[in-house]
């Protein structure tokens, strides 16, 4: 919005010049988001508390630590979301297709993870949806997200798959890219939702995930950068790390209030959203295979849970004295900051490996 208001005032008001730059609108937009955070971060969490009485269900079969949990609202998501929306609008060129559609993912798994958390709320089930039709919902948001992104990117980005390490290579999957997009998207999204278990540790590997993509997005929308880092130079998406700074800011705000121990719970409506919105960013930018390697501790947390359940059904053993992977490290003996802090440095490590791919070709 100020972009479009602003931008056409520079030339008689210099200063004005600022917003044509994204690394401008990009700090503004992690500003503003932060901000946006903290002022309505208390009382939402007042509201939340006062509308949910005892808060988040907690798992029976769960630690014996997160009883102490009890009473901790949830929904802390849509501060996160608020926080988001607003300060993209505010900082983003609004005639960029792509973030219109990133938003569009984001509001619509969102939406998905309220609802999946007022079941949880209002029913006192900590299963909230039931899976199929929480499954068939994200899938029906990606693929309406997908179609256009295949819609609104040129020839021949629009149905590749780029390979990681490889400067040249973009494997042309047709309408089987459609396909790939939705399992990225919902992917991400639910990866996200198995890992925001314990107080802070999604939101941090989120925040870095989100920063480096801002920087992949800045680098392939750049023709010059681009070519320079022998990339697939994808026009106008340079504007989504606007988005990025964003989801960074807001990540930073909701950190205030999701520290140890934390005041608000993400619950469905944060995890869902943001995950998508992850995943929906490296399906633009072409990097759906870094994305793995980005966030790869929400991989680690996947694949955790499906082993267990795979081990489960076919030897009737567990391989894991608890699913998702950060429970059976408390399972283990470990004390919950404990636990956040070694995988927010194994997602650090994660990104760094994934930020190496941009120049090793």
């Amino acid at each position: 919005m100020l972009y479009h208001l602003l931008f056409p005032l520079a030339a008689e008001f210099g200063p004005f010049n600022l917003f044509r730059y994204i690394t401008f609108r990009t700090g503004g937009a992690v500003l503003t988001a932060l901000v946006i955070s903290f002022v309505i971060g208390p009382a939402l969490i007042r509201w939340l508390k006062k509308k949910q009485g005892e808060g988040q269900p907690i798992r029976a079969d769960g630690p014996e630590t997160h009883l102490k949990k009890k009473g901790t609202p949830t929904m802390g998501g849509l501060m996160i979301l608020i926080a988001v929306i607003v300060s993209t609008l505010l900082w983003v060129d609004l005639s960029n297709a792509y973030t219109w559609i990133v938003l569009l993912v984001t509001v619509g798994f969102g939406l998905v993870g309220f609802g999946d958390d007022y079941l949880k709320l209002t029913k006192r089930n900590p299963k909230g949806l039931p899976g199929k039709l929480k499954l068939i919902a994200q899938v029906g948001v990606s693929l309406v997200a997908s179609v256009l992104i295949v819609m609104v990117t040129p020839e021949p980005l629009a149905q590749g798959l780029s390979i990681p390490f490889f400067k040249e290579v973009l494997v042309q999957l047709g309408w089987f890219f459609i396909v790939l997009s939705v399992f990225v998207t919902v992917g991400a999204s639910n990866a996200v939702n198995l890992t925001d278990g314990l107080d802070g540790l999604a939101i941090v590997p989120v925040m870095i995930a989100a920063g480096c993509f801002g920087l992949i997005a800045y680098l392939v929308g750049n023709s010059i950068f681009a070519n320079y880092l022998q990339l697939h130079y994808v026009p106008r998406a340079g504007e989504l790390t606007v988005f990025c700074g964003a989801l960074v800011g807001a990540s930073l705000g909701f950190l205030w209030f999701n520290a140890p121990p934390a005041m608000v719970f993400m619950g469905d409506t944060g995890s869902l959203s943001v995950g998508g919105a992850l995943g929906a960013i490296s399906v633009v930018t072409k990097h759906e295979i870094v994305l793995a390697i980005i966030g790869g501790l929400f991989v680690l947390e996947t694949v955790s849970v499906i082993v267990q359940v795979a081990s489960f059904k076919l030897t009737g053993k567990r391989v894991f004295r608890m699913a998702p992977l950060h429970h059976h490290f408390e399972k283990k003996g470990w004390a919950e900051p404990t636990v956040v802090i070694r995988f927010w440095i194994i997602a650090t490590i994660l990104a760094l490996i994934g930020l190496s791919t941009l120049k090793l070709r």
